[in-house]
């Protein structure tokens, strides 16, 4: 019997063992695509047919069964037609049997097949046998041989059969196999299935593309994206809330997920009959499945089509980031993003001049160019600074460039040495850098952002600079300053670069950037040196102190400084707007005023001693601020700070903390 193609799911053979008493036999066999996708069976439909009985004419009969040519093509058509609709074909030919004693069906399946949708089958073969001699009596030929032979011929017969004599047929726990010969390693491995397969599963992959680059081009996506607002930023669950409103774009969206959900499945059952025809390769098979698109990754397509589309290039979106990756990074996709339109510090309203900027804010925010900020936290920014507008990037790229534009012009001051002059390190050095702004520049306060040192050595020198750095925040006493905890607690240290002079040269950087950057007055700056020498392995360097009483002659080597520069930026300050916040907590102006007042000094002093440097307690600066800028007895400070603790005991889910003293 012509066998089926080798591309289907429920594996379909048909011995034929026919009956010796049998006159006519129509038998049909196929293969199927749409298998279970747990087991693999065998399933045939065998049609005995009596032509004496079927040229009768019986009483009652179906009309039909009594025509012989009327019956054979009706019997033709259906056992075509059995491996497409198993269920319907089965009660027809039973009907036919009870009406005509002229057949009988017989129905064999072998193994939990579950085969029930045919919609893919390849093709059919159906064979009519005219009489018994047309086919192989291998049920006869059984009952000749002696009974010890009978059990040897079945196995060579189904060896030759399902093996093509490439290997011997073996049965083993509801699971049978080909024992492979020498001269067939993979006879077990069906290489033409197998490739066809993996044929189909490219198809498949090549038709799940092409069903989404439909979908991204269909009319219906099209009108959806012309009809989203532009006028401000549309996060994902709006759009999809605009999605769910327009009923076109959502049924087509549905039938691009019916069409992947079959896809997927024929795939799948695909996959499975791999796994099973490979499972005994020596080689198996790579196969990799296309996923199903969510409406989450249409959403953030959607974005991406609205945001990151420019330059001809269409990049991704990331809402959580609210930036776009771009697939060539010397060109930009990155389009002009919309405000965003929302609760809290989002806008209430885009500008109507400029959709990327707000032009109203929410209750309780204010608008600052083009942002909305919270009124307490920007109206204290008329009182004092704190922010700049680089970014950490552009900062740490300036810094590293040691830029002119973030120096901050200091006076160096040293009774101890020149810049630029030759001294003997053995004794402390002491230096500082001021900006005296507490006398001359009242409208301003300071923040560092790093520092530089360019030192040099006199060639074969022994000595090595130590630095000891502390921070006057406000101005005052140095006692009033903290001491910088280089290289402690992820505070950064030195770095040190090797610069190109005839000398032993090198440039001394510490940079604190946006993460310790802090209020300075004066630095001050304590250079001491210690003697390195090699330890007793001669790999290790040993420091120690400068001999300065003992033996000052072990003290080799002459050091200079060349310059040294502070680098940071000046903010707004205004100390009579302060003091007239202070007055009101005596003199309230108008009803309410004095809570205000409150309100915002309190601002002032969490936002001053955040600047802290890092360590278990704050650094009360805002006591320095009152004490050294504006000027206020160590009393007032008291008074202030304890009528700012009680005000804020009363404030709903407030934390205080504790402070360390720094300021007399």
């Amino acid at each position: 019997m012509p066998q089926a193609p080798s591309t289907g799911s429920c594996l379909i053979r048909d011995p034929s063992i026919v009956h010796r008493n049998t006159q006519i036999l129509w038998t049909e066999a196929g293969r199927d695509l749409a298998q279970d996708t747990r087991y693999t069976g065998e399933e045939s439909l065998t049609i005995f047919v009596d032509k004496r009985k079927l040229s009768k004419r019986s009483e009652g009969s179906d009309p039909s069964a009594n025509s012989s040519s009327v019956t054979l093509e009706t019997l033709h058509q259906l056992a075509a037609s059995y491996f497409i609709d198993r269920d319907s074909t089965l009660r027809r030919l039973h009907h036919i049997q009870i009406a005509s004693t002229a057949i009988k069906v017989t129905e064999t399946r072998t193994g939990p097949l579950g085969c029930s949708n045919y919609d893919n089958l390849d093709s059919v073969s159906s064979v009519l046998v005219q009489s018994p001699e047309n086919k192989i009596q291998l049920q006869g030929l059984q009952v000749l041989l002696p009974d010890y032979l009978q059990e040897h011929f079945v196995q060579a017969a189904l060896s030759y059969i399902a093996c093509n004599s490439e290997g011997e047929f073996i049965c083993k726990d509801n699971d049978c196999w080909c024992q492979c010969g020498p001269k067939f390693p993979e006879c077990n491995c069906p290489s033409m299935d197998i490739q066809a397969m993996e044929e189909n599963l490219l198809r498949i992959t090549e038709t799940w593309k092409s069903y989404n680059i439909d979908f991204e081009e269909s009319d219906e996506f099209k009108f959806f994206m012309k009809r989203l607002p532009m006028n401000y930023f549309l996060n994902t669950s709006t759009i999809m809330h605009l999605w769910t409103m327009d009923s076109n774009f959502q049924r087509r969206y549905e039938q691009l997920e019916n069409s992947m959900k079959q896809l997927f499945l024929k795939a799948q059952k695909i996959v499975h009959k791999l796994f099973s025809l490979s499972k005994r390769c020596h080689k198996q098979p790579l196969i990799s499945l296309p996923r199903q698109r969510t409406s989450t990754y249409w959403l953030t397509r959607i974005q991406s089509f609205l945001y990151c589309n420019e330059n001809g290039l269409l990049g991704s979106f990331s809402e959580e980031t609210h930036s776009c990756t771009c697939p060539n990074d010397q060109v930009v996709c990155t389009a002009f993003l919309p405000c965003t339109v929302g609760d809290a510090s989002a806008c209430l309203t885009c500008a109507p001049d400029n959709r990327t900027r707000c032009g109203t804010c929410n209750t309780g925010y204010m608008l600052s160019q083009g942002l909305c900020k919270p009124e307490v936290a920007e109206s204290t920014d008329h009182y004092i600074g704190f922010e700049t507008d680089l970014q950490d990037l552009e900062m740490k790229y300036l810094l590293q460039k040691t830029d002119r534009r973030l120096e901050v012009h200091a006076i160096f001051i040293s009774n101890d040495m020149r810049l630029n002059s030759w001294f003997d390190p053995s004794w402390r050095k002491r230096m500082l850098l001021t900006l005296k702004s507490n006398k001359y520049k009242s409208s301003l306060v300071h923040m560092i952002l790093g520092l530089s040192l360019q030192i040099c050595l006199t060639k074969n020198s022994t000595l090595e600079p130590v630095l000891a750095v502390y921070v006057n925040p406000f101005g005052g006493s140095h006692s009033e300053s903290w001491f910088m905890p280089v290289d402690e607690n992820s505070f950064p240290d030195w770095e040190r670069t090797k610069l190109d002079l005839p000398l032993q040269c090198y440039n001394w950087s510490l940079t604190l950037g946006n993460k310790w950057k802090t209020f300075f007055e004066t630095v001050h700056i304590y250079l001491r040196s210690r003697i390195k020498s090699n330890g007793p392995n001669g790999n290790e360097s040993i420091y120690y102190e400068p001999l300065e009483f003992i033996d000052p002659s072990r003290n080799l080597g002459y050091m200079k400084i060349n310059n040294i520069q502070v680098f940071g930026y000046s903010m707004h300050f205004d100390p009579e707007a302060i003091r007239d916040l202070i007055l009101q907590l005596d003199y309230p102006y108008t009803q309410g005023s004095q809570d205000s007042a409150l309100l915002q000094l309190l601002e002032i002093r969490d936002r001053v001693n955040k600047l802290s440097p890092p360590g278990q307690r704050r650094l009360d600066l805002f006591s320095c601020l009152l004490r050294h800028r504006l000027k206020l007895s160590t009393s007032e400070v008291v008074r202030i700070q304890s009528a700012l603790q009680a005000f804020n005991a009363k404030l709903p889910n407030t934390v205080d903390y504790d402070t360390t003293k720094l300021c007399s």
